[in-house]
């Protein structure tokens, strides 16, 4: 498939979407939210992908919504008009224009290699991890745009940085340096610019060949599912899973590739 606004490849099993368009700083479109979310479909129907990793082109991640296409995308039900959810058997929160990544049954990693701002931390905080390069700089930007809270980030960010940290980076849209991510706990590593794109490709590489791809799917539904639950709610669903997973053929490669000493070769069912 031909692609405008992103690229797409896969290897050794991690699927790669590249939002492509470094002169703008990867700035988002609506072409562009349609193309990953069609890449996303592409990669969970493809049986050789274990995970999937969200970067950018250039030396940007996103810089948020373009701005000439802002009246497009600025609101989430006109872009939404015929953008069918990517799963339209999961929970409503994961139905959303933009909050459709939990329901994607394979790990994401937001691989943010430069300017994260906007709608583009938006994106980045619906993956299951974000990996920062030392040059990545973050910033909300909404309030200085006279905008709001948008698309889910009043939820998302104090769930990973705390409500008054959460409030700071909203209220004031600051620059954050990707050391001060790491400390907030916005981003789970930081890696030299330099060896950036490495260092993901070989933890993706670990992710693809070391775990069951199964025992990711089920976790990625319980983890957020459990956003919603009480702690008895999620222990009750996490007992109703375990059935299934000792009948699990990775479960039995599980246990096999540990006695006998060997790499596993893990078929996700």
């Amino acid at each position: 498939m031909v692609h405008k606004h992103i690229l797409y490849g896969v290897e050794g099993g991690v699927a790669t979407v590249t939002l492509n368009r470094p002169d703008r700083l990867n700035a988002w479109t609506g072409t562009m939210h349609h193309e990953v979310k069609q890449a996303m479909r592409e990669a969970c129907a493809d049986e050789s992908v274990r995970v999937i990793v969200l970067t950018g082109a250039g030396r940007g991640f996103c810089a948020g919504a373009d701005m000439d296409h802002l009246q497009q995308i600025q609101g989430g039900s006109r872009e939404a008009r015929g953008d069918e959810p990517f799963d339209p058997n999961a929970p409503e929160d994961f139905r959303k224009t933009y909050s459709y990544f939990p329901s994607v049954p394979k790990p994401i990693i937001a691989a943010i290699n430069g300017p994260c701002a906007g709608l583009g931390l938006i994106i980045a905080l619906y993956a299951d991890m974000r990996f920062a390069s030392d040059a990545a700089v973050f910033t909300t930007a909404f309030s200085r745009r006279g905008l709001v809270a948008e698309h889910g980030i009043s939820w998302l960010l104090p769930r990973l940085v705390g409500i008054a940290n959460a409030a700071d980076l909203m209220f004031s849209a600051r620059r954050v340096s990707a050391l001060e991510a790491k400390e907030l706990g916005l981003v789970n590593r930081v890696f030299p610019q330099a060896t950036f794109a490495q260092e993901v490709a070989a933890y993706a590489d670990m992710l693809a060949r070391e775990v069951s791809p199964r025992s990711m799917r089920e976790m990625k539904r319980e983890l957020w599912n459990a956003q919603f639950q009480t702690l008895a709610q999620a222990i009750t669903a996490a007992d109703a899973d375990m059935p299934a997973s000792f009948e699990s053929e990775d479960f039995k490669e599980g246990i096999a590739h540990y006695i006998e000493k060997r790499a596993p070769s893990f078929t996700g069912r």
